[in-house]
């Protein structure tokens, strides 16, 4: 009976979490799509809509100032605001397509620089919460069961401010450095004693994940004290250590050093989010974190039917003097959604076999 009881507790807790999760990413979405709305109203484009959640309509308000469809609806997986001449041509003078290009250009941005910027002030309360450490780049302690093979060993008290060519500041920098180009022996620059030293050839411990080997850490690091120039000063070193992380992730499944394995759907984000909350609030503060930079980054790409190829419709029409022709744009936009909806397909099935098997 008590058995019964527990799995009965545990699979109600596991359906809380993967409520939570559901409502993260629907928040995430509909703070991007609120982006796009707020540089619309801003540059006075008509709208259609705004829309709280997908699917069938439960309630909806329209202002009679604006003609504007207030909608809430019965998913809530995001929201969505549709703006006349987005897709279609018209005479309205207010429309999206009549609107100057560096506006245009503007609106199309304003959904993935509101999800960076709500990552920003997100990382900002998370190393404010009591339990995070501030790390930084001093030496505190070395693996005494690593041993080093470089001619200048790395001592207790050296202050590392560069991992190969790149500059690190912070803790969260220089364990993502480390993991990303210390699966093969790198330079790593220090200070020691006032003076700064490069220490040739460094190897690193590394670990294996799905093919790909990452490096690791043998010495561990000590922590900084809270002040507010440091929360300041760590909360954007470390947002822009996680822009980077995303975008040179992509770059490497384009590269093919990630394989499919490697991407992550729905399902997956789910099972992520739902484990960081389990782990607790400083987990699963950084993991909204980094999904709502991922849609700020992964949305920027010049990918048909996301807002970056947008942005390089208008690009070009800026570049040419007149826009491309609606109805080819409108081909191109309609093909990339076909395959990011295959692409979904896709890894929706590998993330839920990963989960059953």
């Amino acid at each position: 009976m008590l058995n019964l009881m527990s799995g009965v507790s545990n699979g109600f807790t596991t359906f809380l979490y993967i409520l939570l999760a559901v409502f993260v990413f629907g928040i995430l979405i509909l703070v991007h799509e609120l982006g796009h709305y707020i540089a619309a109203r801003c540059f006075k484009v008509t709208i259609k809509e705004f829309s709280i959640g997908m699917g069938p309509k439960l309630v909806s308000y329209t202002s009679k100032k604006t003609n504007i469809r207030y909608s809430l609806r019965l998913l809530p997986l995001g929201g969505y605001v549709s703006m006349v001449g987005e897709d279609e041509e018209t005479d309205d003078p207010n429309s999206l397509n009549r609107k100057k290009p560096w506006k245009r250009l503007i609106i199309m941005c304003a959904g993935a620089v509101t999800n960076i910027f709500i990552g920003v002030v997100l990382m900002f309360i998370l190393v404010l919460t009591p339990n995070f450490r501030i790390g930084g780049t001093t030496v505190a302690s070395i693996d005494d069961t690593y041993v080093q093979t470089q001619e200048k060993e790395l001592l207790v008290g050296d202050r590392i401010t560069k991992v190969g060519n790149t500059r690190v500041h912070f803790y969260q920098e220089l364990a993502y450095e480390i993991m990303n180009q210390g699966y093969e022996p790198l330079d790593i620059t220090v200070v020691r004693n006032g003076e700064e030293i490069k220490l040739e050839k460094v190897s690193f411990p590394t670990e294996e994940q799905d093919g790909v080997y990452f490096g690791s850490m043998f010495f561990s690091v000590f922590s900084m004290k809270k002040t507010f120039g440091n929360v300041v000063a760590y909360s954007f070193y470390s947002s822009f250590s996680t822009i980077k992380m995303i975008w040179e992730s992509l770059i490497s499944l384009i590269t093919g050093r990630f394989g499919f394995s490697s991407l992550s759907g729905p399902v997956g984000v789910t099972k992520t989010v739902a484990e960081s909350a389990r782990a607790g609030i400083t987990s699963l503060l950084y993991i909204i974190v980094f999904i709502s930079m991922n849609l700020g980054v992964f949305n920027l790409l010049p990918i048909p039917s996301l807002d970056g190829s947008r942005i390089l419709f208008v690009l070009i029409e800026m570049v040419r003097g007149k826009p491309i022709n609606p109805k080819y744009e409108g081909y191109i936009h309609f093909a990339g959604i076909v395959l990011l909806f295959i692409l979904l397909i896709a890894i929706t099935f590998k993330d839920i076999i990963s989960l059953i098997t």
